[in-house]
């Protein structure tokens, strides 16, 4: 009726209406409070809920829910005591096998921590549907038959099609006997990721061929390989030709050298050599275009090599006309993906369809290069590029004003005339769209003459900390005049900055960072990120040998600047690069914990909710462990909610962890390697993990 007033609640919709509403939304927060408003609620979030990862210590089994019972995707990997093995063959192991199983009957994807081989004989059985599986371990394997961790899955597990072990601490070795005994299985699977950064050594030739041949139907593969030709049995084009012949399906094809992996780099005056080889890589032009025709299905190639590939211009022009669904490319040390001719498209730069370009020291990359990639790869949405000596702000300029409708996501690293001024300047037509960055931190003037010493830190007023004369290096004659136009275009670092310099970063979410040791990070607001409204995570890898430093003259590393970003919530501070004496320093030298404070101090200020940590490390004694200083400096983050330290903890130490009020996720990852033999120190024993965790969970903790 006219004028009668109609009061609609959400819960007048129909049940199903309701429930693709819930289904929609992923944040386990959110889902938990919708679930508290009423019995209604609390029942379709429970019948909705499709992943889950439960944390906690496996012995306390009446804490396990029974309520998810349509959950499909389970992640067992955060469970402690962290690292030790998950389940042993006790009948309360069975126990919890049995129990885990029925309350998540549905489960198809499962990431568990498997330290021996006792936990997937108890937990592969309970699911035999599992599709999606991956495998976690840090430390060394044990002394086992060779593939005795993964038999299990492939005995009870037929429908398996995706095997994950990029975070499995494992043999090359192991693989190839195992899928060959289990023909079935292995054919079945068509994701097989081996990335694995615990290797010593790539897979060899051998090796990948017999992994290929048991997985005929493979689409994606992932995997190290020993591409180095001064070893026996390397993976050279005869082995990647016979690699397509054995996968014609593969739409992905991610092939990398172990020294990619290391993140490893030199120090700044040898950013001439850095990446470089003097050697070149057994690959003929020809069989390169073959292995392109034999894979039209590509849609994400990744050939990342140590050794030199020369004049491949011809090969990648191939790779547009064989594979039509390519849109994600990265080539690690290949040569001549142009001709540099005026500027037009050809080689890589006719891959129209790319969305994604990687182009990686590659030594003969200029700005001409980098005009005809942006020219003819109209689509590209992320570019990258890390170790080319020749490439200028100019080039990445003039690329960036090409592709501004486009691109969102960038990574400029380890590129010796690009400092980090430069680069941001080079990347004013697209700081309005982008979204996810990354730069190093070389602050200084990349050709310092030697009338003006000064740098960036006499410019912002800061004081450096005491280190040894640097190398000049010199000023090439064809880049003077780019340098030039730079010098009086690109704003100084002070007092009257340019224009540009005041705008905001308006969609940046993600900000990546390089920093050697002994620089500082509080210049970083005074080069034009210190607008980033929208900025909530950023990662800083500090890397350098401490025992070359002298001790810290400022006391802070410059974390609290990173106070002017407001939505700043997630950090991943990564020292592991950072070498050091961890017990004993000899004279006139400091240990990794006057270090640890330097890095961490004023992490506090930051109103962090998340925070990955890797401490420093001594490599002599294989040890990368939380100090006394770096625990309390973390007890200062209030903020925190989730906090994981890729290292070791002393148990009295953890306890200074118990004064962040509404910290509830805490896991140590003794992620380093090669990892230790055998578990001596009281941080990665059962009991220590248990008296922290149940000190924790004591609190009350505001949600």
């Amino acid at each position: 009726m006219a004028g009668t007033t109609c009061y609609v609640h959400i819960d007048d919709l129909p049940d199903i209406i309701l429930s693709n509403i819930f289904s929609l939304i992923s944040d386990t927060r959110t889902r938990n409070a919708m679930s508290l408003v009423c019995r209604k609620w609390h029942s379709l979030e429970r019948s909705t809920r499709t992943s889950i990862a439960l944390r906690g210590n496996i012995k306390d089994l009446f804490l396990v829910p029974t309520c998810f019972w349509a959950v499909t995707d389970i992640d067992l990997s955060l469970l402690s005591p962290w690292g030790n093995p998950l389940l042993d063959y006790s009948p309360k192991s069975i126990l919890s096998a049995n129990l885990l199983s029925k309350a998540f009957p549905s489960v198809i994807s499962l990431t568990v921590c498997v330290r021996n081989p006792s936990i997937l004989h108890l937990l592969a059985p309970q699911w035999p549907n599992l599709r999606y599986v991956k495998l976690v371990r840090w430390h060394q394997r044990l002394s086992a038959p060779l593939g005795s961790d993964i038999i299990p899955l492939l005995e009870h597990c037929h429908s398996l099609s995706s095997l994950d072990l990029s975070n499995f601490y494992c043999w090359t070795e192991d693989l190839p006997p195992t899928l060959k005994a289990h023909p079935w299985v292995s054919a079945s699977l068509t994701h097989l990721n081996m990335l694995n950064h615990s290797l010593f050594e790539g897979f060899k030739s051998h090796e990948l061929l017999a992994i290929t041949a048991s997985c005929p139907n493979l689409s994606q593969l992932l995997a190290l390989c020993l591409f180095d030709h001064r070893y026996i049995d390397f993976v050279g084009d005869e082995t990647l030709l016979a690699l397509a012949s054995n996968c014609p399906s593969l739409s992905l094809l991610h092939l990398a050298d172990i020294s990619s992996l290391s993140g490893a780099r030199r120090p700044r005056p040898d950013l001439d050599d850095v990446g470089y080889t003097s050697e070149d890589a057994n690959f003929r032009i020809t069989m390169l275009e073959d292995i392109f025709a034999s894979l039209p299905l590509l849609e994400e190639l990744v050939l990342d090599v140590c050794e030199n590939v020369k004049s491949t211009w011809p090969a990648l022009e191939l790779l547009n006309a064989t594979c039509s669904r390519l849109k994600s490319l990265k080539l690690g040390h290949f040569l001549g993906i142009c001709r540099e001719v005026d500027s037009w498209p050809d080689g890589v730069s006719l891959c129209k369809g790319l969305e994604s370009l990687s182009i990686k020291n590659s030594d003969d990359l200029t700005d001409s290069c980098l005009i005809a990639i942006s020219l003819g790869c109209p689509k590209l949405v992320k570019f990258e590029v890390e170790g080319c000596k020749k490439i200028t702000a100019m080039g990445i300029r003039k690329l960036a004003c090409v592709l501004q409708q486009t691109l969102v996501e960038v990574k400029i690293s380890c590129c010796k005339h690009l400092n980090t001024k430069r680069s941001i300047w080079a990347l004013e037509p697209v700081q309005k769209h982008i979204r996810k960055l990354h730069l190093d931190c070389v602050w200084e003037s990349i050709q310092p003459s030697q009338g003006n010493a000064s740098n960036s830190y006499q410019f912002a007023g800061i004081p450096k900390l005491g280190r040894g004369k640097r190398n000049v290096i010199p000023e090439e004659t064809s880049l003077k005049k780019k340098d030039e136009y730079l010098d009086t275009n690109c704003p100084k670092i002070g007092g009257n900055s340019k224009e540009f310099f005041k705008r905001s970063w308006a969609r940046l979410q993600h900000l990546s960072l390089w920093i050697p040791v002994g620089d500082l990070l509080n210049p970083l607001s005074s080069v034009g990120l210190e607008n980033c409204p929208v900025l909530e995570e950023i990662q800083i890898r500090v890397e350098g040998d401490c025992r070359n430093q002298r001790r810290p003259s400022v006391c802070a590393f410059g974390l609290s600047t990173l106070a002017c970003y407001p939505q700043l919530s997630k950090m991943h501070l990564d020292c592991s690069g950072a070498i050091g004496y961890a017990l004993t320093a000899p004279y006139g030298h400091i240990d990794l914990s006057i270090w640890e404070r330097f890095f961490l101090y004023g992490i506090g200020n930051l109103n962090l909710s998340e925070l990955n940590y890797w401490p420093p490390q001594d490599k002599d004694f294989n040890q990368r462990s939380l100090s006394l200083p770096a625990a309390a400096l973390l007890a200062d983050c209030t903020s925190l909610r989730r906090l994981f330290i890729h290292g070791t903890v002393n148990e009295h130490f953890m306890m200074f962890l118990l004064k962040i009020p509404n910290l509830r996720d805490v896991q140590l990852r003794g992620d380093y390697h090669p990892a230790p033999d055998y578990d001596t120190t009281t941080e990665l024993r059962a009991d220590s993990c248990r008296r922290f965790e149940d000190a924790l969970n004591s609190r009350h903790i505001q949600d």
